[in-house]
């Protein structure tokens, strides 16, 4: 009698302990994935506010130097153009770990997508053999990606909202205008909304994403 190759074996013919192998990786992989995006957001998150000390730390520095009189730095007339330059460079410059935190967030969610849409291969199989299903997601559409109030959107949100502080206040003391406090909220708010959309669209374009052509024709489970 001809030996049935192991690819064609029926799904019944698998025994528990192979469903249980695969729980076991799955668990490993979920947590793996939630530490590298734990471990992401803190490393961009230091970085952004490394990068956003750094005028500080000019001022400092050339205060202790005597370069700038001190008590010019606390009336905006009298503050150096140049402080106000670095205000706006280093505004510039932490958009990059923002940018680079919205990246971080949609890799992690596809991946922990596809470890739900793995989950729903063995779930199944192993609630009909042992009664017992895992307490994890097996939704594929989840963790949705443009989640404002999960704390990665908390965090990119917060970093959109400083970095847009930076940027009205440099550009607004380089124009030489006068500190109208309207002025600059209404200036942090709409730079802080390009922020937002670049985010907003970003994700949304992660979960519409065109996908490769495969030849097996099994339907894509993830939404």
């Amino acid at each position: 009698m001809r030996k049935i190759p192991p690819r064609m074996a029926k799904e019944e013919d698998l025994a528990p302990s192979q469903f249980l192998q695969l729980a076991t990786v799955d668990f490993t992989g979920i947590y793996a994935v939630h530490l590298a995006a734990k471990d992401e957001r803190l490393k961009m998150t230091r970085l952004a506010l490394s990068l956003l000390s750094g005028p500080f730390l000019a001022a400092v520095a050339l205060a202790g130097a005597k370069v700038v009189d001190p008590q010019t730095l606390t009336r905006w007339q009298h503050v150096p153009w140049y402080l106000f330059a670095l205000v706006t460079a280093f505004g510039l410059l932490s958009v990059l770990p923002f940018l680079r935190l919205i990246e971080a967030v949609d890799a992690h969610a596809r991946t922990a997508r596809a470890i739900n849409n793995f989950r729903l291969l063995y779930a199944t199989k192993l609630r009909d053999e042992l009664g017992w299903s895992p307490n994890l997601p097996i939704d594929p559409r989840f963790p949705e990606t443009y989640a404002p109030l999960a704390w990665p959107g908390i965090n990119v949100m917060v970093l959109a909202t400083v970095n847009s502080t930076y940027l009205t206040v440099g550009v607004t003391g380089l124009s030489g205008q006068e500190p109208n406090l309207l002025l600059l909220m209404t200036g942090i708010l709409l730079v802080a909304l390009v922020h937002y959309a670049v985010y907003y669209v970003r994700c949304n374009v992660t979960r519409r994403r065109r996908l490769p052509h495969h030849p097996t024709q099994f339907p894509n489970l993830e939404g």
